[in-house]
């Protein structure tokens, strides 16, 4: 009897151990999906033009970079939020401030709002802008999500209603890392308080010149990753009600890409090969690997008018045959790409991209997702 008292007891301790492992909200947090949540803050007064253009330039290669970042075992997600400041055709109410994105996943839609963007004269705002994006944007919750804001601008730290070190402090408790980038010399931007910003808020201080021309590495592998950009598009089918026009704004954002120079083409067909670059909203291909996807309920006016008038098994069959086209082009496109990588890496010294955009930004990113054991 004795025993048999105690197994009982033994079976229970064990289970009241399980239960409270099971329900630990320490173990629940490390099983989430980690995130990489980027908030860019542009100032777009004037002078910015070069500022914009980088950015525009420039997003790929950041985007390609944060594509190979490890959290373990695990790969993270990627959201980027963009805000625009100090450009006076905005609210001044608002301080001259709008939110241009919320975090999103889309990159299309990060590169589309990249390229609306114009310069116009105006006061520019640090601390508030760095408040309205503390408030507006979700930051989550998760203690392994790394969460940066990136300001860049070439007026003091110090303007505005709100201090800088107030919106700061606020940024600390979401446990939101704060990287100021100055538009111009050095020295002139610690005595705008640049550098003070950024150590206050547990960031890097750069500078950059955004007024240099862009100088792009042209590889062999270039134009045979364009053809394949192409080829890959074909393979993209759109469906439900913003199907069609998301399917537009992907070619736009090549044509975009393309207005900047070649090699950017390259690198966003990269970036369309990667993990991050997913389109389930709106592309069956992407939706039916994510998810099981409901063909009786698809509405077939919808659909490319090729597929309009096929069966549902004929239309699902297709589905099936662009999946395996696409991941032959884009296994393809990463091959060239590795081939690429080493070129370029041969080609160019790291003193010729030191004060451009991607380069300090990237250098950032990887430097304080190794505080929180992200990898590369």
């Amino acid at each position: 009897m004795k025993t048999t008292v105690l197994k009982v007891a033994s079976i229970c301790f064990v289970m009241i151990i399980n239960l409270g492992f099971a329900n630990n909200p320490i173990d629940s947090e490390k099983s989430k999906k980690q995130t990489i949540k980027v908030a860019l803050l542009l100032d777009t007064s004037n002078s910015m033009d070069g500022l914009i253009n980088q950015a525009k330039a420039q997003l790929w290669e950041i985007v390609n970079e944060l594509s190979y970042a490890k959290y373990g075992m695990k790969k993270p997600d990627l959201k980027i939020a963009l805000y625009e400041y100090g450009n006076s055709k905005l609210s001044s109410k608002e301080g001259y401030i709008r939110q241009v994105l919320q975090f999103s996943n889309d990159l299309d839609e990060i590169s589309e709002k990249l390229f609306s963007l114009t310069t116009n004269g105006g006061s520019e705002f640090c601390g508030q802008v760095i408040q309205t994006s503390l408030n507006e944007l979700d930051w989550g919750s998760n203690e392994n999500d790394l969460r940066l804001i990136f300001i860049a601008g070439n007026e003091p730290f110090t303007q505005g209603k709100i201090h800088y070190k107030d919106a700061i402090s606020n940024a600390k408790e979401k446990d939101v890392v704060i990287n100021t980038i100055f538009c111009g010399n050095y020295n002139q931007g610690i005595s705008g308080m640049w550098k003070n910003g950024a150590i206050t808020g547990g960031g890097e201080y750069m500078t950059i010149n955004h007024n240099k021309k862009i100088v792009h590495v042209i590889t062999p592998y270039d134009d045979e990753i364009i053809i394949l950009n192409k080829q890959l598009n074909k393979t993209y089918i759109h469906y439900g009600r913003i199907g069609a026009s998301k399917y537009k704004s992907q070619a736009k954002q090549d044509y975009n890409a393309e207005t900047l120079d070649e090699v950017v083409v390259v690198k966003r067909a990269v970036s369309k090969s990667s993990r991050l670059y997913n389109n389930a909203s709106w592309d069956l291909v992407d939706a039916d690997k994510k998810r099981k996807i409901d063909y009786k309920k698809l509405n077939k006016k919808n659909l490319p008018k090729y597929l309009q008038q096929k069966t549902i098994k004929e239309i699902q069959t297709y589905v099936a045959e662009q999946a395996i086209k696409r991941k032959e082009i884009q296994q393809k496109i990463n091959q060239l790409n590795k081939k690429r990588r080493a070129f370029i890496a041969k080609k160019q010294q790291e003193s010729t991209k030191k004060n451009e955009l991607e380069s300090v930004m990237i250098k950032a990113i990887k430097k304080q997702a190794l505080k929180k054991n992200y990898s590369w």
